[in-house]
Formats: C-alpha cells, sequence, structure tokens
C-alpha cells in the first residue's frame, strides 16, 4: 500500500533527500511519541516530536525534541533570542501549520517558521518525525531533517518530570 503523499513527503522529494516512511494505526486517544514509537518500531529517543511556541520577540516557532524528553522553555528562549517563549494553545495549531496535533511536522508547514532541533537529535544516524499527518512517520538522517526545514542546532530539551 502506497502511502499518502503529504506535503512533507512532497518537499523532501523534490529536495532529493533520503527517507523512509512508515505507517502506523492511529489511536486518537493516545498520540503520545512513546505510542507513536511502539507502533513503528523505533527507539522512543530517536521519534522526535514537534511542539509549536511563541516568542515573545520572534514569535511562532517550531521546537523538535525526543519523544522522551520535555521542552525546556527557557533554553528554547535562550536559543531563539526571546525573553519568554511559551507553548501555543492547540486551537492555534492546525490553523498556523496546517497540521493537526498528532500530525505536526515543520516539514512542509503552511507557512515558514524558524524551527529549532534539539542538539541531542545530532547523536544519531536515523530519527523519526511525523511525516505531517496522524500515522505517517519519516525515518531519516537528523542533518537531512536540519536542511530541510533549515533548523538551528540548540540544547531545548530536558528530562521530563516524573
Amino acid at each position: 500500500m502506497a502511502a499518502a503523499k503529504t506535503n512533507a513527503v512532497r518537499l523532501l522529494e523534490s529536495m532529493g533527500i533520503a527517507f523512509e516512511l512508515r505507517e502506523y494505526e492511529v489511536d486518537p486517544e493516545d498520540l503520545s511519541a512513546e505510542t507513536v514509537a511502539a507502533k513503528i518500531g523505533f527507539p522512543i529517543g530517536q521519534t522526535f516530536k514537534t511542539l509549536v511556541a511563541r516568542g515573545d520577540r520572534t514569535g511562532v516557532m517550531m521546537a523538535v525534541i525526543s519523544g522522551d524528553a520535555a521542552l525546556d522553555l527557557k533554553a528554547l528562549a535562550k536559543a531563539s533570542g526571546d525573553r519568554k517563549v511559551e507553548t501555543v494553545a492547540l486551537k492555534e495549531v492546525e490553523p498556523l501549520t496546517g497540521y493537526v496535533r498528532g500530525g505536526v511536522t515543520a516539514l512542509g508547514t503552511k507557512r515558514v517558521f524558524p524551527v529549532i532541533v534539539d542538539e541531542f537529535a545530532q547523536l544519531y544516524d536515523r530519527i523519526s518525525v511525523s511525516a505531517g499527518r496522524r500515522g505517517l512517520q519519516v525515518l531519516m538522517a537528523p542533518e537531512d531533517y536540519a536542511k530541510a526545514v533549515d533548523a538551528v542546532w540548540a540544547p531545548i530539551a530536558k528530562d521530563k518530570e516524573a
């Protein structure tokens, strides 16, 4: 079965970037990165989630962190040149990005936003990010991902609170 062509997939193909798609069954009640990682058979530490945030100076941005980490808002503010950053309300995510919760990716968004990827991603030969819809992940080299979304690397993740 051929996977649907998402804007993310089209972008990667147009740039000639190598990637692998993995489809999985979606549980709308559980969109966690842990569940996605288990369903695609990929380590949680290499399965990255994309969060949408807004800085007081730079505006909307996308923060990409490991599925087993939490976003460090102070570190994100420092990396983006803002005094203060907060995640945007869920109701704003789709109008801003064109993607629904559980399918948000920095690849092929409606509008281009600054993308900051946690530097931890560089430790791996491949990472997994959403391919732009629930039930579809794209696996690729972190350097290729950063190139595709014009990302900067920064230490923006912290351990999840227990």
